[in-house]
């Protein structure tokens, strides 16, 4: 038997997001300035080891295939909460209203994430963020 989450309205829900914002890392523009720069300032009577260039190069690639990965996990991400969200339709759902009481119905559709908001569960004609739901079963 399971037993429902407990505590869940006291927890804000936060839709995942796509993005992350790090100022104390470097991002590929600053690489680049910083790759220019050197090319720009270095002495013409000792250039850059052509080694260390293409170890830099190598490094920018790194960086941007990188970047091209988070973006293909989020893609990711939006696919797999849009299957779980449509898994739910046709079972029993309990949730917490905003006045914190418990309520219980079937999940008669999902309106799937988007961008800015998260999943809705349709329960009983009740709009419910899927973030709410402290239990799932199988309708009998």
């Amino acid at each position: 038997m399971t037993t429902p989450v407990s505590g869940a309205a006291a927890t804000p829900y936060t839709p995942a997001s796509s993005t992350v914002d790090r100022p104390d890392q470097m991002g590929k523009d600053v690489f680049m300035k910083l790759l220019v720069a050197q090319m720009r300032y270095q002495d013409p009577s000792n250039p850059v080891d052509s080694s260390q260039m293409m170890s830099q190069t190598a490094t920018f690639s790194q960086v941007e295939k990188l970047e091209q990965l988070v973006t293909q996990n989020a893609s990711m991400l939006v696919l797999q909460e849009s299957a779980t969200a449509g898994a739910l339709v046709g079972r029993t759902a309990t949730y917490t209203d905003t006045t914190g009481a418990s309520k219980t119905g079937v999940v008669s559709s999902v309106r799937l994430a988007s961008r800015g908001s998260e999943a809705i569960a349709v329960i009983g004609g009740v709009s419910v963020p899927v973030g709410r739901l402290t239990e799932i079963a199988l309708t009998k």
